[in-house]
């Protein structure tokens, strides 16, 4: 019998890739083989990063890792997402159909199937054009996804301007439809990527992407009805089949990472106290100057808490001079989402990225949101104003105090309400994976 042969294609950035490596990591286990294509530049890091994998196969040899080029010089800033995505539409699709031709030639695993990044939807057209059939994966929320497919429209509304800058007449708040929540207009992604220019490249880019959605009826989302229950019975093509979790075992590192794991600090969490210790960890983009840096550092020190942080190896800060950190321990990057299920984590600090989110959703575990850029600052209005399960930390002039995140992380600790709030929503969410789940529904009906 021959096995179908998936082709994954995630967008080359971290919380990109997580989600599609769970997604094929569920397809192999129903059965199917899959090749994942990163980036060349990303896929040299993820084998660094799992020396138990440098063949790029798992035990079976049903996950196949292996990349193509992005567009990008040597030299060139893979976290300049303006630049990134100018040079994927240059190169990719015509790299991406080569390399599905060349499989085919090989003629031992056609590929039948392709899942999409949202963001790499262009893809369709390729397989398309192959007579293969796709699916569309998107990594955030069903909210993000809506809000891209209605550019247009707000464009037609005069919400924005055709260089999707907010019109002078627009609303603070606006409603894409009367079943979503309120969207403060400021929160568009686009508009808070730090350079006006680089927002403007990429939601060009998305909106270019979004055309190739009408060649397929599947439009998958790492989200739940629970979530985003409006946005869902707005938009009903978009298919829930969140949360995107891996295999709970604590002694395998997780593939896709672009950074090894400590899994170190899984045995440290061992030795604390039940829900005692703060979870530190802002993502794959975020960058602080030192001066944030600093007070995050010595506010750690002021909650007299233990603490976990994951400050990534491609960090130039300095440790301030008073900083002792010892209730603390310090790593590299995480295997997240066994430590946010581990029994010692009592809130997660989070740059709300959405697959953190997610993970920290299905833990149970009171969130402490600190948003970097992008969607992440809709997505902690989402946990604090919808879902009531997080508490939002505040800035002065750009710069959150370290006497702020003392202070926040005491009130998050001691709200009972947000701790009851965050354990009710954990069963209904994990629900959506038990048989009958609607996630499991619609991942087995895909």
């Amino acid at each position: 019998m021959n096995i179908p042969t998936v082709l994954a294609l995630p967008f080359p950035a971290q919380g990109h890739v997580n989600p599609m490596m769970t997604l094929s990591q569920k397809l192999v286990e129903n059965g199917c083989k899959v090749h994942f294509v990163n980036t060349d530049f990303n896929h040299k890091r993820v084998l660094s990063s799992i020396v138990e994998h440098q063949d790029g196969h798992d035990h079976e040899s049903l996950l196949k890792l292996v990349s193509i080029p992005d567009g990008l010089g040597p030299d060139d800033d893979r976290n300049d997402q303006g630049k990134l995505c100018e040079a994927i539409p240059r190169t990719m699709p015509a790299t991406l159909e080569k390399f599905i031709e060349d499989v085919h030639v090989k003629g031992d695993d056609r590929i039948s199937f392709i899942v999409a990044d949202l963001c790499m939807a262009w893809a369709l057209d390729v397989a398309s054009k192959l007579g293969i059939k796709g699916a569309v994966l998107c990594p955030g929320s069903a909210t993000l996804f809506a809000l891209l497919y209605n550019v247009p429209v707000l464009i037609d509304d005069g919400i924005i301007d055709s260089d999707y800058g907010l019109a002078l007449t627009t609303k603070k708040t606006i409603r894409i439809s009367p079943s979503m929540p309120k969207m403060d207009t400021r929160d568009f992604f686009w508009l808070n990527m730090g350079d006006p220019i680089n927002g403007n490249k990429v939601v060009d880019y998305l909106v270019h992407c979004s055309r190739s959605l009408h060649l397929t009826n599947w439009w998958l989302c790492n989200t739940t009805n629970e979530l985003e229950h409006g946005t869902l019975s707005f938009v009903p093509k978009i298919l829930p089949i969140g949360p995107l979790l891996r295999s709970d075992d604590t002694n395998t590192k997780s593939m896709g990472q672009f950074w090894e794991e400590d899994l170190s600090c899984m045995s440290w969490l061992d030795q604390q106290p039940h829900r005692s210790v703060l979870y530190v960890a802002f993502g794959s983009f975020t960058l602080f100057d030192q001066n944030q840096f600093n007070e995050l550092a010595l506010g750690l020190d002021l909650t007299n808490k233990h603490f976990l942080w994951v400050v990534r190896q491609d960090n130039k800060m300095a440790y301030p001079n008073e900083f002792l950190g010892s209730k603390g321990k310090i790593v590299g990057w995480a295997p997240q989402q066994k430590v946010l299920s581990h029994p010692s984590i009592a809130c997660f600090v989070t740059h709300c990225g959405w697959n953190s989110i997610m993970e920290g959703l299905a833990s149970g575990v009171p969130l402490l949101c600190w948003p970097y850029f992008a969607d992440q600052l809709h997505n902690k209005t989402h946990i604090c104003d919808e879902l009531k399960v997080g508490l939002g930390i505040e800035s002065d002039d750009g710069l959150v105090s370290r006497k702020e995140l003392e202070k926040k992380v005491d009130q998050l600790l001691n709200d009972e309400n947000i701790k009851s709030r965050s354990l009710e929503l954990k069963k209904k969410v994990r629900n959506n994976l038990a048989k009958g789940g609607r996630s499991l529904d619609n991942l087995n009906r895909s």
